[in-house]
């Protein structure tokens, strides 16, 4: 399964928002650097649908607020 995450990364507090079927917006406290939003957003879409960490993967998007996941649900 794909989905679009857009991505705010250095906000106040943590938040996720479905907006549609397959599209979410995440606030993470995490700076942009070092990979750390992107782990932190990795961390949080496993537990929204209940998969580990490593079924959830950055497909497109590594260094862009717009991310296209894969999520692995078996």
């Amino acid at each position: 399964m794909y989905i679009k995450v857009r991505v705010y990364p250095k906000s106040k507090k943590e938040e996720i928002k479905k907006i549609g079927e397959n599209r979410f917006e995440i606030k993470v406290k995490e700076k942009a650097e070092r990979n750390m939003a992107n782990n932190r957003v990795l961390e949080i879409i496993a537990n929204e649908f209940a998969v580990p960490k490593g079924k959830v993967r950055i497909v497109n998007g590594h260094q862009s607020p717009s991310k296209m996941l894969s999520v692995d649900i078996d």
